[in-house]
């Protein structure tokens, strides 16, 4: 259905993740904006959880062979058909033989393209999505190639008109500055009580090192409070005895350049994790850009929770409003 002519920097097909593995050391992988995955399988009446094109800083070139219905959110990486620029946030039609190319990112890091039906690769523990880390999942499990051709699945459920449109108010708006979310803990215990002023009131860097398993930050470095280490940890002040990594989850190896272990992380380790991003500013996080600068804020897990029902909320609205189109 989808001939791949250039794969971009890095296409990877993802659902909502791989759910329920974390104890045998599987990451959900996933798509990593889920708000923006969420609308652009609403956007052209798929199941939720259909399979879509994850496209990271520079878009794919892709010829469809069959006529069908596309949609293309996330961050603003403006996106053609034919040459000609199309909408992002909308349903599109597309014919046999047009080409979907993008220019260079303008905002954000990250877009979505969600086809009707989805995007037809095996299953592996329940879900279609790409873990590259172990080649496992999705196309092959590996970002998409030039010459590879792609098959529509049966996961749509609806039909939406074409040029259905999100409302602006729902469209998220990106900078090169970020505010963060975050609960403290599990080991926030560990640093000094100014380092713990410091890491709310600096302006991290996002560093090159910056992608689906994890971005690293540089700022200046944290101090952990003196202690003679117990058994089974490290000899460094930031190890403690291995623990599980949240998905979110902020370590600081050493105190030098915080690390925010993402979709594809490993699940546990020795190093003391300082904080953890609520899980609806993941989809924030994955719009992140290298040199881009972030600002970590403290909440309450009840705050977070409300955060959560209020996004719950809001994708509702938006789906009500796709069906009265």
């Amino acid at each position: 259905m989808i001939k791949v002519l250039k794969p971009g920097l890095q296409t990877t097909v993802q659902d909502n993740g791989r759910i329920g593995y974390y104890e045998i050391g599987m990451p959900p992988s996933g798509a990593m904006d889920q708000y923006s995955f969420t609308v652009a399988n609403m956007l052209v009446g798929n199941k939720r959880n259909a399979a879509v094109l994850e496209i990271t800083y520079m878009g794919p070139e892709l010829e469809f062979q069959q006529d069908t219905v596309i949609s293309i959110t996330g961050g603003e990486i403006p996106p053609k058909v034919n040459g000609v620029p199309v909408p992002l946030w909308s349903t599109l039609e597309v014919n046999a033989g047009d080409v979907l190319s993008f220019d260079f990112v303008k905002s954000g890091a990250r877009v979505y393209l969600a086809v009707k039906g989805g995007i037809d690769v095996p299953l592996i523990q329940n879900s279609r999505s790409t873990y590259t880390l172990c080649g496992v999942g999705g196309y092959e499990g590996r970002p998409l190639k030039e010459g590879d051709v792609l098959q529509s699945g049966s996961d749509s459920e609806a039909s939406v008109s074409t040029n259905t449109t999100v409302p602006d108010s729902y469209i998220p708006k990106y900078s090169k500055n970020h505010e963060i979310r975050v609960v403290m803990g599990l080991c926030s215990y560990r640093l000094m009580e100014e380092s713990k002023e410091r890491f709310h009131s600096i302006e991290w860097t996002v560093t090159p090192e910056a992608n689906r398993v994890g971005y690293r930050f540089k700022g200046e470095r944290l101090q952990f409070v003196p202690r003679e280490q117990p058994f089974g940890a490290g000899s460094n002040p930031s190890n403690v005895v291995d623990l599980g990594y949240p998905i979110g989850s902020i370590q600081v190896p050493d105190g030098i350049e915080p690390i925010a272990l993402l979709n594809d992380a490993v699940t546990g380790g020795g190093y003391a994790t300082i904080a953890t991003i609520i899980s609806t500013d993941l989809s924030r996080m994955a719009q992140v850009k290298t040199n881009d600068k972030v600002h970590f804020v403290s909440v309450t897990v009840d705050e977070a929770i409300q955060e959560r029902r209020e996004l719950k909320g809001k994708l509702l609205e938006i789906e009500n409003i796709i069906k009265k189109a």
